[in-house]
């Protein structure tokens, strides 16, 4: 029987799961039997209207999903019993959803819904920083921060996968060890002070070709410090709740670009169709590995958002919905 999570009030405890009648896919719509959906930190926030995207209550949060179409709009590339993956603004948690035509991601056979559902975010957000803002080349060096993080592991992967070499920053000595299982070359801790210097010792001193920062704050400033001459800083995000004022001298001194990190589907189409066909090659080849924490059945929803909000997670954390993830 179709079921869904409903958010009919704010707060995690107000979620509800009910039956429902899958949703019916419109012009360039795909309807899709959902296998796997993923979590993010944003669900949370529009669980508890704390996001800047507000659906109307009562409404099925969940903005990952993977799975297999059932039926086609008109207009579209994909067809019934096509393998997707693909994101939504929101109702992923549910048996049955709606993915525009456009931002899906087709799966080859070999690879899980598991795998999959953990591409359409962070994975889009690393390859739109490494392939298209900047190219990453082979024998670079690749500062990524968070390391342990969503984008932090799509980076490493992808950077090591195109012959660059890795330095991962991770808070504790669990994620450094994650981020190196995930094929960084050396970790470092950036709560110490002036960790920069530490990559500066790494590179025999000619620093980072390239910074992933999707922290803010101090972090990218130190960032600066530990850039190469010639060097990229990949402005993805604020984590740390501080956006940073940059000195413009450092990077004329380095003659060194700030890039800010930024795609959406209906201004990027083209860019965005390219990492698409990249992702899924790579998925194929093995030349990405989505680390997974998988949650078995659509009921294990409340604890996984839990463990979430409580930083108990490891990896991305999946919801296996479907009778194969």
């Amino acid at each position: 029987m179709p079921r869904r999570w409903i958010s009919a009030n704010p707060g995690l405890d107000n979620l509800r799961i009910e039956q429902a009648v899958p949703p019916q896919p419109g012009k360039g719509e795909l309807g899709v039997e959902v296998r796997a959906a993923a979590l993010n930190f944003s669900d949370l926030l529009m669980v508890d209207d704390k996001y800047q995207v507000r659906p109307p209550r009562p409404f099925t949060p969940g903005q990952e999903i993977a799975g297999v179409v059932t039926s086609a709009g008109e207009g579209t590339r994909h067809a019934v019993g096509d393998r997707v993956a693909g994101k939504v603004l929101w109702g992923g948690f549910a048996s049955h959803a709606v993915l525009r035509d456009d931002m899906a991601i087709r799966i080859d056979e070999t690879s899980t819904f598991a795998e999959a559902a953990a591409l359409p975010v962070v994975y889009t957000t690393a390859y739109v920083a490494l392939t298209e803002c900047t190219s990453v080349k082979k024998g670079e060096v690749v500062l990524v921060h968070a390391a342990a993080g969503g984008v932090g592991v799509a980076s490493i992967q992808i950077a090591v996968d195109r012959g660059a070499h890795v330095i991962a920053a991770a808070g504790s000595e669990t994620k450094r060890k994650a981020a190196l299982d995930n094929g960084a070359r050396w970790a470092i801790d950036p709560n110490v002070t002036d960790w920069s210097e530490k990559v500066m010792e790494l590179t025999g001193g000619r620093g980072a070709d390239i910074v992933v920062d999707p922290v803010g704050g101090k972090v990218t400033l130190e960032s600066l410090r530990a850039l190469a001459i010639d060097g990229r800083l990949l402005i993805v995000g604020f984590a740390a709740g501080e956006i940073p004022k940059i000195p413009a001298n450092r990077l004329l001194l380095k003659r060194a670009a700030a890039i800010g990190v930024y795609w959406n589907h209906d201004t990027d189409a083209q860019m965005l169709a390219n990492v698409n066909e990249r992702m899924s090659s790579d998925l194929a080849s093995g030349a990405i590995r989505p680390v997974v924490d998988l949650r078995p059945g659509l009921e294990a929803l409340p604890q996984a958002l839990a463990d979430l909000a409580a930083r108990k997670t490891m990896g991305k954390v999946i919801i296996e919905i479907g009778d194969e993830a």
